[in-house]
This record gives C-alpha cells, structure tokens and sequence, in this order.
C-alpha cells in the first residue's frame, strides 16, 4: 500500500533551501518515492490558513518512506531543510 510525505513548508533562507532542493530528488527516487506536488500554486479551498510550498513525495509503502526519513542521507538533508525553513512533514498511509 503506497504511503505519503505530505510538507507545508514556508521557506525561511531561500540560498540554503535550494541545496536541499537540489540534493533531495536524487535520494527520493533512490528510495522509490516520487513526487506527486512539489512548490506549484496552492488555493486554500476551506479553513484558515497559509498554504506556503506544498509537497506531496509517494514511496511504494510505509516502510519504504521510513527507511528514506530515517537514513544518515536524509538526515543529513533534514537539517539543511530545517536550517532553512520553518514547517510540518507528514507521513500518510495510502489506500
């Protein structure tokens, strides 16, 4: 059952966020994931709310996306991202 990183992201430091943009790619399809939204346009259609940079990464199952999160490699690019913005990560099991 495939599974989701959803981000809200608002970028804080836009220099060091580009190497976490370049970088990030690379180790997600390493990993199996994809990216389904990454930075387009995004309307808030009920709620309150900013919608800053949405990210939708599909990995083919849970473990799969936890591996990825939870590898030295991501990590590593964690910290840049949280050096860099401010925001939340979700991982959401698919149906």
């Amino acid at each position: 059952m495939p599974a989701y990183i959803h981000g809200n992201i608002q970028i804080t430091d836009p220099v060091l966020y580009e190497e976490y943009r370049r970088e990030a790619p690379v180790l997600v399809a390493s990993y199996g994931g994809r990216y389904l939204a990454r930075g387009g346009a995004a309307t808030v259609l009920e709620g309150q709310g900013e919608p800053n940079r949405q990210v939708i990464v599909e990995f083919p199952d849970m473990a799969q996306l936890k591996a990825f999160y939870h590898s030295p490699e991501y990590q590593r690019l964690a910290a840049i991202r949280q050096r860099a913005a401010t925001g939340m990560l979700v991982a959401i099991e698919g149906v």
